[in-house]
């Protein structure tokens, strides 16, 4: 077996997961050694329609009882369709866990297992929540030069640009679509794993079919970032393939007759995320009227290419330099990500306060007030929104929120009627208005536009761009000079 000593698995691992070619890692520690396997050969479409097609029981353990469980409501009405994922995203191990080659199901066993759940799963509606996999449109998309694929080490198939032999031909996934759709019993297919969107760009005959019949009002992406130096060490496409999707969707959506919207994703606080490039990026998403509900910090978890990055400082897939080395900026102690977290959620009034200490700092005073552009309103707002909070009874003063769901199901209230809130996909008379009790329609939640859909990247109503911060776009690395960049202690 062919194998490698390495000082540093982290960095090495991203680059040894072939299969075929990739080799075993050897880490010393003091006397002992720390060995890592080659990768798994990949398992044969065979071999997965048999896993698949062991008769599960497709619900709890009778030991639960009647005992409510979260996560069997959400997944028990969805389908894998593959295994693996060739993005390689720094922040996720996906790769390492099930393989940067697919590993595909057939036709014919995703359709017996949709049949299972129609007929096995109690109080089956006619909704499949989920038709996907670690991505949604990866299913039998591949290298088309099986002696290339063997000896490839490329960490990822689809950056810095999409592979000239990488098949992109998302036909198989929308003749499966096709199929599922005509089932007996099957009313409603939704995709609910992440959408690649660089991908499908290349495909505009499965964005239609997408958009036009899976998406319930509400499709996930993850853009993670906007700013250039951020999203290329996050090894992810750049914000402007976010803008050919987002015009194909709405598109599509309006040709469809619906009103449909993104929901995009972020990460706050990604090492090489200086202060600059989370506050340009929470101006852009003022600019396009997004708020962020729940965010995504960071967090350096095992066998992630990011995690090197975190703990030493540096971006380990570039060379080594001889003498020095290009230090990374990584946002470490507890105030500096909370601050790279609140930015996100620039319009929560308990992240006003360290927000504008922090633009005080940087120098980006004129960001403060309520003038077309500014981030956050000036000291003392923060009583205001309450009392209007409480006058038009929404906010935390409202009627009680639903209580966290998959969203992809509808809400169901504990009285056991039927609310208005996920997708509404299921409810024939839905007209895509999904606000919680108590909200008004221009507010939003879940990072969903609060303009009806109209996500320009326009400026405010007076046709005014808001001020950018002098940040945009410099190169990852380059550490800010305000207080909150350095390494500030842990408060214990």
């Amino acid at each position: 077996m062919n194998f490698t000593i390495n000082k540093s698995i982290g960095v090495t691992t991203h680059l040894e997961t072939n299969p075929y070619s990739g080799r075993a890692l050897i880490q010393k520690h003091a006397d002992r050694e720390l060995w890592v396997n080659r990768s798994p050969t990949p398992l044969t479409t065979e071999e997965m329609d048999f896993v698949f097609g062991l008769p599960y029981a497709r619900i709890p353990h009778p030991r639960y009882g009647k005992a409510k469980i979260p996560a069997y409501d959400m997944i028990k009405t969805s389908v894998n369709i593959m295994r693996g994922c060739f993005g390689g995203c720094s922040f996720c191990s996906i790769t390492e866990h099930e393989g940067r080659i697919i590993q595909n199901r057939s036709k014919e066993s995703i359709l017996n297992e949709l049949e299972e759940i129609r007929d096995k799963v109690p109080g089956f509606t006619g909704t499949i929540s989920d038709l996907g996999g670690p991505t949604a449109n990866m299913y039998r998309l591949g290298c088309s030069d099986p002696k290339a694929e063997a000896n490839c080490r490329r960490p990822s198939c689809i950056f810095p640009e999409i592979c000239k032999k990488l098949n992109t031909d998302h036909k198989h996934t929308i003749d499966l679509y096709r199929q599922a759709r005509n089932l007996k019993g099957i009313k409603k297919i939704l995709i609910a794993s992440g959408v690649r969107y660089d991908l499908a760009v290349e495909s505009p005959e499965y964005v239609r079919e997408l958009v036009t019949h899976h998406v319930g009002g509400y499709l996930k992406i993850a853009p993670e970032h906007t700013e250039k130096g951020t999203l290329d060490l996050m090894m992810k496409p750049g914000i402007g393939t976010y803008y050919r999707f987002k015009e194909m969707f709405e598109k599509y959506s309006k040709e469809a007759g619906k009103k449909q919207y993104l929901i995009p994703y972020f990460i706050s606080a990604h090492p090489g995320s200086t202060d600059d490039d989370m506050l340009n990026l929470a101006l852009w998403l003022k600019e396009n009227n997004f708020e962020c509900d729940q965010v995504q910090n960071f967090y350096p978890s095992p066998m992630c290419n990011a995690t090197t990055m975190y703990h030493s400082d540096t971006n380990p897939l570039k060379k080594v330099k001889y003498k020095g080395r290009d230090d990374l900026f990584v946002a470490k102690g507890e105030r500096q990500r909370r601050l790279h977290k609140a930015l996100l959620r620039y319009h929560d009034p308990a992240n006003w306060a360290l927000i504008r200490q922090a633009l005080v700092s940087m120098g980006k005073k004129h960001l403060i007030g309520n003038r077309p552009g500014c981030l956050v309103p000036p000291e003392g707002a923060e009583e205001s929104v309450t009392t209007l909070a409480q006058k038009r009874g929404s906010g935390r003063h409202a009627a009680k929120r639903f209580a966290t769901k998959h969203p992809n199901q509808p809400d169901i209230r504990k009285d056991g009627k039927r609310g208005n809130g996920g997708n509404g996909a299921n409810n024939s008379n839905d007209n895509g208005n999904n606000n919680r009790p108590g909200q008004r329609d221009n507010q939003n939640r879940n990072g969903r536009p609060n303009n009806n859909g109209n996500n320009k990247p326009a400026g405010n109503r007076n046709g005014n761009k808001p001020a950018q911060g002098q940040g945009r776009n410099k190169p990852a690395g380059q550490k800010p000079t305000s207080k909150f960049s350095g390494k500030p202690k842990n408060k214990r």
